[in-house]
């Protein structure tokens, strides 16, 4: 059972696929940080200095000035502006995924399209070449 699992971790696809796993969990994290640091602000500011992770809507009867003092409370809320940041964040992630397809799939489309060399003669028809080519010389 240790040899077949032994195998089974070391096949290809098994590695590829924990490199992937690992890659996109710090490409999420890049996308995340872009999304919140970056993109949010100067939208927030144009939108008249809204920060989206602090829109909420509150489910209790309690008036709460932020989101984390009704956290805090542990009043129940809505959380759309964080819902709204991690949408923004899987657009993101699947736009820039559909690129690196896309091209992928341009680099495999340019290899289809190479043409192939043509098929060597076979050692029959080879011979017949020399042998007629040894009688031209022979005149």
């Amino acid at each position: 059972m240790l040899k077949e699992f032994k195998e089974f971790a070391m096949r290809g696809n098994v590695v590829d696929m924990a490199v992937g796993i690992i890659i996109g969990a710090a490409f999420g994290k890049i996308i995340s940080s872009l999304v919140k640091d970056v993109i949010m602000p100067p939208i927030g500011m144009v939108m008249g200095s809204v920060d989206f992770s602090q829109l909420y809507i509150n489910l209790s009867d309690k008036a709460y000035d932020t989101l984390a003092l009704a956290q805090e409370a542990g009043a129940p809320t809505i959380n759309y502006g964080i819902f709204m940041n991690h949408v923004l964040d899987f657009l993101i992630v699947a736009f820039a995924i559909f690129m690196v397809i896309r091209g992928m799939n341009k680099l495999k489309k340019k290899e289809e399209e190479k043409p192939a060399e043509p098929p060597k003669p076979s050692e029959e028809v080879q011979l017949l070449t020399e042998i007629r080519d040894a009688l031209g010389n022979r005149s």
